[in-house]
Order: C-alpha cells, then structure tokens, then sequence
C-alpha cells in the first residue's frame, strides 16, 4: 500500500516486512508507505498484529525480513501513560528532557511549557496519583513530545478512559497535530475513534498480519465522533472487519 507522495513526503516507509515469533507468522508481506504530517489509523481484529507492527515501527522489535526506513527515531506512547510514581507530573516530562542531555537550569521551564501545552499547566508539582486517569495520558503526551521526534506512535492510547475524557483528549491529540506538525500513527479496535482522526484508516487482517484495505477519509475538519457522515463511514469499515 502506497499513497501519493506529490504532495506529502513520506515519513515511514516499509517494504515486504515480514515477522515471526518461533514458527508461528505475526506479520506478511507488509508494503507501506506513511506520509509526513498527516494521522494515520491502523484497526483490525485482536490479534492481527497491530502493536507487534507498532513495535517494529519503533524499533523495539526487529524484523524477520524486510526493510523500513524512518525520516525520525519515532516516540512510542503506550495505552498506560507509565509515569514514574515518585515523580511529580512536571519531573516525569522533566526526565525526557534530561535522557535528551539538555541542562538542568533549561529542563524546568520546557517541562512547564509542555504541560501548559496539554492544558495542565497547573499539574507540574503533583504525582501521578493525584490526576485523573485523563491527566495522566495527558502528561504522557507531554513527555512523549519532549522528545522532540517528527514521529509519534500511539498503542491505543485513549482505550480505558471514559467518553468524556477520551472526546477531550481527542481534541487534544488534534491541536497538538495541528500546531506542532507531527507525524502520527496510531492503534485503535474504535472504529469511530479511526475515522475521526484519521486522514488514512488501514484495516488489517490476523493469521498472520496483513494489510488488506484503506479508506482516504476526507470529511471536513473537525469531525465529532457522533456526527452521522463520521457513524456511516465507521459503519461502512466496520463491515469489512
């Protein structure tokens, strides 16, 4: 699978990956490209491969065949935002900062920033027991962004909150994207949460991974996850789940 590249530069691109754990085929004959700047959704049945492709994507694992080639090392946010728990909010996105080697006398202001960035700007003192669920996912973003990679992948990152929440981060995800021009991919089993989102859906299939089907979703921006022209979309993909 290919998309247009006149218009957009490619920031991931993947050719005949292949992956096995022992005998059994996770993953076969995976062919795409991601394009710079847009949100890509990948959805599919438990199962079918999609945080083993994010894995690889990110490094983590390493393919049994094939090639990819990255514009950027890509940041990887998992579906728990992770925070280290005897770390206060600000000090989590402070470690990033610090991993990257910037100074000490710097770290405590673009942490501040980051924060103030996800709408907790008033968060940077309290740990992660005293956020809500929400919060913390929130922390997570900043911390991912400060790493200051083009690419960011997402392993169903908004799958146990509530509607409430995951609506807000929702929007959040978005002005973020819009302001700062990342790259992003994520993994999500809502179909709705895809269509929204999204720019591309790439469906998959199980025994082994395959990439099987795409929508280009072109509906105007914002989207709501309730409006009717996103539900008859979501319906129309989830058929061919």
């Amino acid at each position: 699978m290919s998309e247009n590249q006149t218009a957009n530069k490619n920031a991931i691109e993947v050719r005949d990956l292949n992956f096995f754990y022992g005998k059994f085929q996770g993953l076969r004959n995976v062919t795409m490209d991601i394009a710079e700047r847009k949100v890509t959704a990948f959805i599919g049945p438990s199962g079918c491969g999609k945080s083993t492709l994010l894995n690889i994507l990110a490094g983590l694992d390493t393919p049994t065949q094939g090639t990819i080639r990255s514009s950027d090392k890509p940041t990887l946010m998992f579906q728990d935002a992770s925070l280290m728990p005897w770390l206060t909010a600000g000090q989590n996105v402070e470690l990033a900062l610090r991993i990257r080697g910037m100074a000490k006398d710097e770290r405590r202001a673009k942490a501040q920033e980051l924060l103030e960035l996800v709408h907790l700007g008033s968060a940077y003192k309290k740990r992660p027991h005293e956020l809500s669920g929400g919060m913390r996912q929130r922390v997570s973003i900043a911390r991912a962004l400060a790493q200051e990679k083009s690419i960011l992948l997402m392993d169903e990152p908004f799958a146990a909150l509530d509607a409430i929440t995951r609506d807000f981060l929702h929007e959040e995800l978005l002005n973020i994207w819009k302001r700062t021009g990342l790259t992003v991919v994520f993994v999500t089993h809502n179909v709705r949460e895809a269509v929204r989102l999204g720019q591309r859906v790439i469906l998959m299939s199980s025994k082994p991974g395959r990439l099987i089907k795409e929508w280009q979703i072109s509906l105007p921006e914002p989207r709501r996850i309730d409006a009717p022209e996103v539900a008859n979309l979501a319906s129309e993909i989830t058929e061919h789940l």
